[in-house]
């Protein structure tokens, strides 16, 4: 036994030996198994940069895209923590597929609060080339402010230029490279929509799609528009996944198109134009608020916004002494068409008389509304009357209060409406349909005692002659069809 276990040790190293005075490196036959493994079971990354917004609002934001995932497989899958207390925060979290088995991949929320450029350095390392074509930026509005929306979109805006302003030529190359190909998706005849599924004009073998009414033969920009609602179920996480580029192995779910409806909103990229914006936004002027909107993004990040009134000040003055001012201004607007709501007369007086308390209404939690409804109803079943074995209610509780429904009808008077042209009076119409019923009813009553009442006898009623002569004519007819021919 010991004689095997020495030749076979002998072999081993002769022929590793051999390999190596030959040049050919040694192969370890595990570590190339191993990797291969490891390789095969590597999780797709991909990265979401997430800007504004509260710590809270942050994390509701993460709730609604990995619910499903947290929910349905608990037992396997612990929650991240949330760093997100101080400058660039950090956190994970699994796609799984339909079945809920396989995990898609892995993505990493870089967050970010406050749009000040001196983050600019924390945030660019992230982009490199290798990271831009699985990264997607979001940027977190708040409903409590949203006279504040459109002056957030330009901070942040404006932070992403600084931030590209630290990063490399290749990556500033391959962004460019990526915002093209976006902008070539739908219209442009790409074979990929924002979903991942095959775009239209691949499957149609066109160049490109039908202009509707109002739509320019080019297209704004690359962008797409997807309205979300609380009470639907949400497209968020199917249009972030799909913009990482994220599709189910099993089943695929599009995003179908809709520029007609408010609150179903879904315009695919490339499909944007003045004229979808007309239809929805009504008296909204789209040139003025383009023109405001390029005067706004040539101001550098800390620049003073000002209100439109005193922009139309300035423009006055410049008219004078003739210095450039900003002609226009999409936020200056936006701000006066969409006021502050703690801010104005009338908020000052309601704030006065109120305490001190701010205009604004907090709504209150679905959940703890319906809690309250839920006590409320069951209070009131439990002052409901009782029913009898045959799941009727007692007589005694149905009885009407015929006093309290005459002092009701004598406060409220004559009811009256219109019926096919013709003013009928409810209290007239209502008693001759009680009289009606009393009347059909005292004739069955009369019917039914007839009923009960024994037949006469008919010998009273005729007599023996009578019967006599009835039968012998019925003899006399017998006997003649007999004897008539047939």
């Amino acid at each position: 036994m010991a004689a095997k276990i020495e030749r076979a040790s002998t072999y081993t190293a002769g022929s590793g030996d051999a390999d190596a005075r030959n040049g050919e490196p040694k192969r370890n036959l595990w570590t190339s198994m191993l990797e291969s493994v490891a390789s095969g079971k590597r999780l797709p990354e991909k990265n979401l940069l997430i800007l504004g917004g509260s710590t809270d609002a942050q994390r509701e934001f993460l709730e609604s895209l990995s619910a499903d995932e947290e929910g349905r497989n608990s037992e396997r899958q612990k929650t991240p923590p949330i760093a997100n207390n101080f400058a660039l925060g950090y956190t994970y979290y699994d796609v799984l597929d339909t079945d809920q088995d396989d995990t898609l991949a892995r993505v990493s929320l870089y967050l970010l609060s406050q749009p000040s450029g001196e983050f600019a350095s924390l945030v660019s390392p992230l982009l490199t080339p290798e990271s831009i074509p699985n990264t997607a930026l979001v940027i977190l509005l708040d409903w409590a402010q949203p006279h504040l929306w459109l002056r957030q979109i330009w901070s942040w805006i404006q932070v992403l230029e600084e931030v590209m302003g630290h990063t490399t030529p290749e990556a500033r190359a391959e962004m460019e490279e990526t915002m093209s190909s976006w902008r070539e998706r739908g219209r442009g005849g790409s074979s990929t929509n924002l979903d991942g599924t095959p775009s239209a004009t691949a499957a149609d073998s066109d160049g490109s799609l039908p202009l509707g009414p109002g739509e320019w033969s080019e297209p704004l920009d690359g962008g797409s528009l997807i309205y979300t609602s609380q009470n639907t179920p949400s497209q968020l996480p199917s249009l972030i996944h799909s913009t990482l580029g994220i599709t189910s192995l099993l089943k695929r779910q599009p995003l179908k198109h809709n520029v007609i409806d408010r609150d179903k909103i879904v315009v695919p990229p490339n499909w944007d134009s003045w004229g979808k914006i007309r239809v929805l936004g009504g008296n909204f002027d789209t040139e003025v608020a383009s023109k405001g909107w390029s005067e706004d993004i040539k101001l550098p990040l800390g620049s003073t916004l000002q209100s439109l009134e005193a922009l139309e000040q300035a423009r006055a003055e410049s008219a004078e002494t003739g210095k450039y001012v900003q002609e226009d201004s999409a936020i200056a607007r936006y701000e006066d068409w969409c006021r502050d709501p703690n801010s104005g007369g009338m908020a000052v007086v309601e704030s006065a008389m109120g305490g001190a308390a701010a205009v604004g209404v907090d709504s209150e939690d679905t959940q703890e509304f319906l809690e309250k409804q839920l006590k409320i109803l069951e209070a009131f079943k439990t002052k409901l009357p009782e029913k009898t074995p045959d799941n009727n209610i007692s007589t005694a509780s149905r009885r009407p209060d015929f006093a309290d429904e005459k002092s009701v009808s004598e406060h409220i008077g004559p009811v009256q409406f219109n019926m096919g042209g013709i003013q009928v009076d409810a209290d007239d119409m209502l008693q001759r349909l009680k009289d009606r019923n009393a009347h059909t009813a005292s004739d069955d009553e009369d019917a039914a005692e007839e009923q009960v009442l024994p037949a006469p006898t008919i010998t009273k009623e005729y007599d023996n002659e009578q019967l006599h002569d009835f039968f012998s004519g019925l003899m006399n007819r017998t006997g003649g069809a007999a004897e008539s021919p047939r």
